[in-house]
């Protein structure tokens, strides 16, 4: 096998594994086993485990972030350079639920492994989220001249806020479907989205306000 089949090989059959079984439970030479290549193999192109799961992570992060960016391009060439909130918002958390949820991807081997890094917390992937964190400035920059009036610290939390709620959404889609008796259709992914990025955009837009009540408050009952 050439060399650069041999590294899509393991590829291909460490992000399966991964998918089915999670992190802790496959082995170096469970994904051997399943390549068809030898140990030496894995070794050669990837060095560690660790370094075969960031490969992965890195890989479907790169693609996962420039659809964002692209979505978030779009918007601001719409509104002039200021896309609205609710559009940043939703190029930030779109491609994370329509590429994990619904029946079109069939919870492909690619929103399986994402669904499985969502879920469970290994080293290296924590390492690069921590690390990687330019392209989530560009979203910031953004909301910056979406909401002039707003603080950074209500911008940050605001957009943390609109991560998790994607994020949780993708990790235990099945247990809200038994919880609603089915009422809430997680199939419907672009109605997941829109519902992600309202509550996230009332909380950015009341955030402010309600921080500052407090002091208002201060200064009235100090009259």
């Amino acid at each position: 096998m050439a060399s650069d089949q041999t590294r899509t090989a393991i590829l291909a059959a460490a992000e399966r594994l991964y998918a089915d079984r999670g992190f802790g439970d496959v082995t170096l030479r469970d994904i051997v086993a399943e390549a068809n290549v030898n140990l030496a193999a894995v070794n050669y192109h990837f060095g560690s485990k660790d370094e075969l799961i960031a490969e992965l992570f890195v890989t479907r992060s790169i693609q996962l972030n420039r659809e964002r960016l692209r979505l978030l391009q779009a918007a601001e060439e719409a509104g002039d350079g200021r896309a609205s909130v609710d559009a940043i918002l939703r190029a930030l958390v779109g491609p994370t639920l329509r590429g994990c949820l619904g029946p079109e991807n069939q919870r492909s081997t690619a929103a399986r492994f994402m669904i499985r890094v969502s879920i469970e917390s290994v080293p290296p992937i924590r390492r690069i989220r921590n690390r990687e964190i330019d392209h989530l400035r560009k979203f910031i920059a953004a909301m910056r001249r979406s909401l002039p009036g707003h603080s950074d610290v209500e911008l940050y939390w605001g957009l943390h806020f609109a991560l998790a709620m994607a994020q949780q959404t993708v990790r235990d889609s099945e247990r809200l479907t038994k919880l609603s008796e089915g009422k809430c259709d997680v199939d419907d992914v672009e109605g997941i989205i829109e519902r992600v990025v309202s509550v996230a955009a009332m909380a950015l837009t009341m955030g402010d306000a309600a921080s500052k009540a407090p002091a208002r408050m201060l200064a009235r009952d100090a009259r």
